[in-house]
């Protein structure tokens, strides 16, 4: 199964990226070596990007880790409907909020509202690691977070693909429809945890946190680690990155889906994450 985009204009022709080879994790004194080229963003997280179209300035925060979590918490309902609504959930605002409420809203689907409450789960488990001091970037808490977003939606949700019964996946249908293939997951998804191995090692290599949270989440989404949900669970797990060194999480408004959508459409067409990540810095203040 693949994600499910509904996506904008974007490339005009579709032209299939060269698949990435496994390769060995970077030294230490690799992660530190300074700005690393085009190719080395390549070869460790299956993307390239252009920092001087990038501005992490536009990206708010104090600093403080508790005032951010109390800025998320206070935009949440907004914050649930936008993710859901750029899945094309059909709930309105005041019925997302009542719904969390615990509130049920007559005529609504139930696939709809399910999505609404497992989204509100990984929400509020996002906040409650940072909170804990628990939260970080690994495969224990993206798959933990997993689970909530797309518990309803994904096979196998917490997993990655390859991990259980079900094989393939992670094609994702261009707006002009045109497919770009999935990742190859390898037997136990082990070629999937191999490029994760290298997404980590890399990121941990990166000491501004804005840039890390940024890197993270575009990489996760090319590789698409899921079924389904990679979106979903790639931005909560940048915003969690942004809440515990104080910043505000990532949330791209529903108004804002032709942007997400032509940026998406760049980076599977292209490898290229600049445009993806200058937007979800724009919408982390």
């Amino acid at each position: 199964m693949s994600e499910k985009p509904i996506w904008g204009i974007g490339s005009d022709q579709y032209r299939k990226p060269p698949e990435r080879p496994i390769t060995t994790r970077r030294s230490q004194s690799e992660s530190q070596a300074g700005s690393p080229t085009a190719n080395d963003q390549a070869r460790f997280t299956g993307i390239t990007w252009d920092l001087t179209g990038i501005d992490l300035d536009v990206i708010g925060g104090t600093g403080d880790s508790e005032r951010a979590r109390h800025r998320f918490r206070s935009r949440l309902p907004d914050m649930i409907w936008d993710a859901a609504r750029l899945e094309g959930n059909t709930f309105t605002l005041p019925e997302v909020r009542t719904l969390l409420e615990g509130v049920t809203v007559a005529g609504k689907r139930l696939d709809e509202e399910r999505q609404i409450l497992a989204l509100n789960e990984g929400f509020n488990d996002v906040d409650a690691l940072v909170g804990a001091g628990q939260f970080s970037l690994n495969k224990a808490v993206s798959d933990r977070i997993h689970a909530h977003v797309a518990a309803f939606e994904a096979i196998e949700a917490g997993h990655f693909r390859g991990e259980g019964q079900v094989q393939g996946g992670g094609s994702v249908r261009l707006s002009t429809g045109g497919v770009v293939d999935g990742r190859e997951h390898g037997s136990d998804g082990s070629v999937l945890k191999a490029y994760y191995d290298d997404l980590l090692d890399f990121t941990h290599g990166i000491s501004d946190a804005r840039l890390r949270a940024l890197v993270y989440a575009a990489s996760a989404i090319r590789h698409q680690f899921y079924f389904d949900g990679n979106k979903r669970t790639a931005k909560l797990m940048a915003s969690g990155e942004l809440m515990a060194n104080g910043f505000d999480a990532i949330s791209i408004p529903y108004t804002r889906l032709y942007e997400q959508n032509r940026a998406l459409d760049h980076l599977f067409s292209t490898d290229d994450a600049t445009p993806l990540m200058r937007l979800m810095a724009d919408c982390a203040r």
